[in-house]
């Protein structure tokens, strides 16, 4: 038996800051600032404070796709949040979002200022506050609702589960490896499922839920996130591919994934986002 597998675990829960992987050096078991810094402040209405992951990148697509709508109000500064090196743990950052998780939404225009927090959250104050991308209908906004909650519940199994010990891990462990796959590929499954006779997640509309499901299973199925496509053999959810490549072929999808991305092709990163020229 390895030394892993006989692992007992104490009485009590300690914290061992050493404990390895790629984000150690800013996960810890208590909330609250870390230090004292205000965060900017832009000549939009919506302050948004992000990073290009697939959370953050729910958002600027939304918005973009407000603003593509004539939505004036939308109109927003994106400012970096670099989580990497714990700046989600400013003292400015921690009033808007006591959680410290990107992304986190400021209204300006409400007075006073709401804060929004949690992706989903902000996605569903936004589709509310413009009238769009969210059904009228109850029976048909109940259903959009049940995809987007899906989501928000899924994807840690996918991120924090099996992204975290497939890619970020110090070591790679059997078990928890092809747990968190086997519940990755079956939330495929129940994806190509309901795509198999649907156009997007609830029928013939685009909607906010497509949107949240996109930006982390599109991106699985589209980008090998993790570098775990054929691993997971992603190629076999055809009707997800096909969703996410309809998606993805919109023009507020393409620029609102470029928006917060420090990273990749130069042509495709745009740090922050003041004006729409920024993005080019």
């Amino acid at each position: 038996m390895s030394e892993s597998s006989s692992y007992v675990p104490p009485k009590v829960w300690t914290w061992d800051a050493e404990s390895g992987g790629k984000f150690s050096n800013i996960n810890r078991p208590i909330a609250g600032p870390t230090h004292d810094k205000d965060l900017p402040v832009g000549k939009h209405p919506m302050q948004l404070y992000s990073l290009g992951t697939p959370n953050g990148v729910k958002v600027t697509v939304l918005l973009e796709e407000l603003l593509a709508l004539g939505h004036e109000g939308a109109e927003y500064d994106a400012f970096l949040i670099n989580i990497g090196d714990g700046s989600q743990f400013s003292s400015g950052f921690v009033d808007v979002n006591p959680n410290s998780k990107i992304p986190a939404l400021l209204d300006t225009s409400t007075d006073p200022s709401t804060r929004v927090f949690e992706s989903g959250a902000i996605m569903l104050y936004l589709a509310e506050k413009f009238g769009e991308y969210l059904p009228e209908d109850p029976s048909e906004k109940a259903e959009c609702m049940s995809w987007l909650f899906w989501q928000m519940g899924s994807a840690p199994y996918l991120g924090g589960g099996f992204g975290h010990f497939y890619a970020y891990a110090p070591e790679k462990f059997e078990y928890p490896i092809d747990r968190f796959a086997m519940e990755v590929k079956r939330q495929l499954d129940v994806l190509d499922r309901n795509l198999s006779s649907r156009q997007y997640l609830c029928g013939d509309t685009y909607n906010i839920s497509d949107i949240a499901v996109y930006s982390w299973y599109g991106n699985l199925v589209l980008h090998n996130i993790y570098d775990s496509a054929e691993f997971l053999d992603v190629a076999s959810y055809e009707n997800v591919i096909r969703w996410a490549n309809e998606i993805e072929e919109r023009p507020a999808v393409q620029r609102g994934k470029r928006v917060n991305r420090p990273w990749g092709p130069e042509e495709e990163q745009v740090p922050e986002r003041h004006d729409a020229s920024d993005i080019k």
